[in-house]
């Protein structure tokens, strides 16, 4: 599959993606991209989230593709039986441990537990070894869970832009093959 030839969901986590972050720059160059907003990017709803994110999924008008970032992931996988559409595959970088008592602010929880069911579409999971949000071990137990292809950043923390990963190219150049892989 080529990027034009869907409707790329960008979607973003907690306090969004700014302007320098890889999400924000993907969807500056790739001309099918769109941001999922939500309307509180610093207290999120859990089901206000969920249902943002379904609406963008069914109101696409080609096949779809996922690219979700930290607290985007749970919210995406929540919202998945709301999905209407064809959702051709998933890329998930930095997915939070949400089952941690250390997870702050607290609120963040309520986005757990993850749903640990095989995902209706192939997906790649990126995790880092040296994440604040979740341990490589934690990140590779969920993608087996979902039945998704893992990828190991190395020492990349949150993989954000405050992690020095604003242009990011192994992350286009994973994105890519996975879309050629659909």
């Amino acid at each position: 599959m080529k990027a034009s030839e869907a409707d790329i969901l960008i979607i973003p986590g907690l306090g969004d993606s700014g302007p320098e972050h890889w999400q924000t720059r993907w969807e500056q160059r790739l001309s099918t991209a769109r941001r999922v907003v939500q309307d509180d990017w610093l207290k999120p709803d859990r089901e206000a989230w969920i249902e943002r994110i379904a609406e963008a999924v069914n109101a696409a008008e080609k096949p779809v593709v996922l690219v979700a970032h930290s607290l985007g992931i749970p919210a995406t996988i929540h919202a998945i039986p709301k999905f209407q559409k064809d959702v051709r595959g998933a890329l998930f970088v930095a997915p939070p441990d949400l089952e941690r008592k250390a997870v702050k602010p607290r609120f963040l929880r309520d986005f757990g537990p993850y749903p640990r069911d095989p995902l209706p579409f192939p997906s790649t999971t990126i995790g880092s070894r040296t994440d604040p949000f979740c341990d490589l071990a934690v990140a590779e137990d969920l993608a087996a869970a979902w039945g998704s292809l893992f990828a190991d950043a190395g020492e990349s923390g949150h993989l954000d832009a405050q992690a020095g990963f604003g242009p990011w190219p192994e992350g286009s150049l994973t994105f890519a093959k996975m879309l050629s892989r659909l």
